[in-house]
């Protein structure tokens, strides 16, 4: 059985490292879209995604057009911690993860703990450093670490950060406020459109599902419903359950646990959900409930197997 402090430094090992990542990817997103759209509305629905505020990201009136530089200066901090919280958690199970593991994602930290000056003067080369180590890292674990409990616990946190964030982004995209600043079925909008499939890393895998007609509602039927997208939430859901049925058959359970009960109907809701009815309804709301389900999932992993109270495991 797994010590809860190892499960859960595996967990928060992926989940920041993933975070990191998905930052990395929708802040290059952005800095190309701001230079070929310099009116400045192009793009900043991936900030207020990444927890940007409007009041943040909109200059005074008085004030010169703010550089997509400047915009992305502010989170390359907040990237760099997210790496720097994956090494520390992985530093403190050091002996559950393979060398090779350490290896990469220690070199991946040395490389990029860069001074800020330098970090903004190339943000691109620091992100795209970000984005390449990240893979590298998760292709190494996949290779080198056994399938076995830390293996669940790290897809556990891939997964859980991957739907939240995807979740987030078709939120604030599709808000009302990103719609009425960039218009509908104008090239502004379809700009927005191209950018948010960049920054899921899904933009390829929609062309040769739909081809490059991009089209809103493709577009979140694409990233919500899709089962074989690895970016997608209902890609997410699915490894979400398989990992949680997996630990749970681990510790010889018989009886479905909360945190599965909550990924199964989660699950079931994306199998057997329609994007006519997501629409119909609002995908905004459907989009936060989906980030609300997730945050359920993470309440009930850690109630169940990370902070338990005492007298449930001698219970078991």
């Amino acid at each position: 059985m797994m010590l809860s402090r190892v499960a859960d430094a595996f967990f928060w090992m992926s989940r920041y490292l993933e975070r990191a990542e998905h930052s990395a990817r929708a802040l290059e997103v952005y800095t190309g879209l701001a230079l070929d759209h310099p009116t400045g509305n192009v793009g900043r629905s991936l900030l207020a995604a990444l927890g940007e505020t409007a009041s943040e990201t909109e200059p005074d009136a008085d004030a010169p057009a703010m550089t997509p530089e400047a915009v992305t200066a502010r989170h390359l901090e907040g990237v760099r911690a997210c790496i720097v919280a994956a090494r520390e958690n992985a530093r403190q199970i050091r002996e559950e993860i393979t060398a090779e593991m350490w290896q990469q994602l220690n070199s991946m930290y040395l490389g990029l703990r860069v001074p800020g000056r330098a970090a903004r003067s190339d943000p691109g080369h620091f992100l795209r450093g970000v984005i390449e180590g990240a893979h590298l890292f998760y292709g190494v674990t996949n290779a080198t670490l056994s399938h076995g409990g830390g293996w669940h616990y790290m897809e556990l946190g891939r997964y859980l950060e991957r739907a939240t964030s995807t979740a987030s982004m078709l939120e604030e995209s599709f808000s009302d406020e990103a719609l009425e600043s960039t218009g509908t079925d104008s090239p502004t909008q379809y700009g927005e459109l191209v950018g948010l499939l960049r920054a899921c890393a899904a933009y390829e895998a929609y062309c040769r599902f739909y081809t490059a007609d991009i089209r809103a509602e493709r577009l979140a039927e694409f990233l919500l419903l899709n089962a074989e997208s690895p970016r997608s939430v209902r890609f997410a859901a699915d490894r979400l359950e398989e990992c949680l049925r997996a630990i749970s058959r681990s510790l010889g359970r018989q009886a479905t646990s909360r945190p599965e009960r909550f990924a199964g109907r989660l699950r079931a809701a994306l199998n057997y959900g329609t994007i006519d009815e997501i629409l119909e309804d609002s995908l905004v709301r459907y989009v936060a409930s989906i980030r609300k389900q997730c945050d359920q999932i993470h309440s009930a992993l850690y109630q169940t197997y990370i902070t338990y109270p005492i007298e449930s495991a001698i219970a078991r």
